[in-house]
């Protein structure tokens, strides 16, 4: 719980907290799915068995469920739509400025700064689902079901930019878990628990 200083004994008063509903079930349920989709398919990629049978169903559950986010980011409620948190540039830079503070932000939902990386990740995924399914690495066994539709130096492109983007999206991943460690032992922010409970705790004053 949040505190603040009490001048008569020095000591930290309780602020009063409230709990708030922030993430709906759908929400929850595909940042979950899409953890344990993307660890499958990023490392049956990289060490999985020649015949990338399983890397390639894998692949499917990512793009269906990055289809589900990006249509519940336009019909779901309101912490979900891209409308309510995605920000131009002055918005993102006056979060950034005050991001090194050592204060929970409270920010209800995704914050400016976080919502460069869910708009940046859903965009690389994309990608790369998309450069997986027309990829062609001429085995005759790990085409992929759409290669046939495009030119073959388009495949071999795709091919690499999947490669290449599988990487990209690692290292998001990584700088989102260092983010969250950030917010939890600089700021005194939990961002996991609301992802899994739906509620998040704030200062009750907090609008």
């Amino acid at each position: 719980m949040a505190g603040e200083q009490n001048t008569a004994t020095g000591a930290k008063a309780p602020v009063a907290a409230r709990s708030v509903a922030l993430w709906d079930p759908v929400v929850r349920l595909f940042h979950w799915a899409l953890v344990l989709a993307f660890f499958a398919v990023w490392f049956l990629g990289k060490f999985g068995p020649d015949q990338m049978t399983l890397h390639f169903y894998a692949g499917y559950a990512v793009g269906g469920l990055v289809l589900l986010r990006l249509i519940w980011g336009i019909i779901g409620p309101a912490p979900a739509r891209f409308t309510s948190f995605v920000r131009g540039p002055k918005a993102v830079m006056a979060y950034a400025r005050h991001l090194p503070a050592r204060r929970p932000s409270n920010t209800l939902g995704h914050n400016a700064v976080g919502a460069l990386f869910v708009v940046g990740i859903l965009a690389v995924l994309v990608v790369q689902v998309t450069t997986g399914l027309i990829g062609d690495p001429e085995d005759y066994v790990n085409t992929g079901p759409l290669a046939d539709y495009v030119a073959i130096e388009t495949s071999r492109t795709a091919l690499s930019l999947h490669e290449l983007l599988g990487n990209l999206a690692m290292i998001m991943v990584i700088v989102h878990i260092a983010a969250i460690g950030f917010y939890r032992r600089w700021k005194g922010e939990d961002l996991v628990t609301p992802m899994i409970t739906g509620k998040k705790q704030i200062p009750a004053e907090t609008d």
